[in-house]
């Protein structure tokens, strides 16, 4: 890997997935209480698996403690629905490859904020966050008018692939730049991206 100096340098690397093993394997008394949150944490994660409603409120706690209101978190639930109905659109009009979402993810994006994912990210001061936990509620009613426009338009299309599913999110996203911009100027701002 490349080292502060900007010479490449050896070095040892695990995923996440290693690390967690490689503590459950030391057998000093003071990884104790880490190895039982692991423990703990398992658990839990197969009590969801066998009743999902589980995991469900876990995240409506997460999103509580770090506090969003009510509305904020039915409206995130929403996009998550919207989001499954586009992206099962356009594994129907042939998009399967993660690359080929992301793709088009960034093109709808862009098309109704004016941002790549990437830039809308760095303008919210976001690593690794997930971007749409950071979007005001009126973002997430744009992104959904977008991707619910897309969805709908590729809907009324027979023909399958990669540019026909371009040709609907950039449709789709334009829909939702038209709006963002009508309300933009009803209200006087100079954007509705925070």
């Amino acid at each position: 890997m490349k080292a502060f100096d900007g010479k490449m340098r050896d070095t040892d690397v695990m995923t996440t997935e290693q690390i967690l093993r490689l503590v459950q394997s030391i057998p000093s008394k003071k990884a104790e209480p880490f190895k039982l949150w692991l423990a703990q944490v398992g658990k839990e994660r197969i009590d969801e698996a066998y009743d999902p409603e589980i995991a469900i409120n876990r995240a409506l706690d997460i999103y509580r403690k770090k506090g969003y209101s009510e509305e904020w978190i039915n409206q995130r639930l929403k996009t998550i629905d919207i989001r499954k109905e586009f992206t099962d659109e356009l594994k129907a009009k042939g998009i399967n490859s993660g690359r080929d979402f992301a793709i088009l993810t960034n093109i709808l994006t862009q098309a109704w904020s004016g941002y790549s994912v990437k830039d809308y990210k760095n303008l919210k001061g976001l690593k690794k966050e997930n971007l749409r936990d950071n979007m005001t509620n009126m973002e997430l009613v744009l992104n959904m008018l977008a991707e619910t426009s897309s969805t709908e338009i590729s809907k009324s299309k027979t023909r399958k692939g990669f540019k026909e599913a371009e040709d609907s999110v950039i449709k789709g996203g334009n829909i939702a730049r038209i709006a963002k911009e009508q309300l933009e100027k009803r209200n006087r701002k100079k954007s509705c991206i925070r």
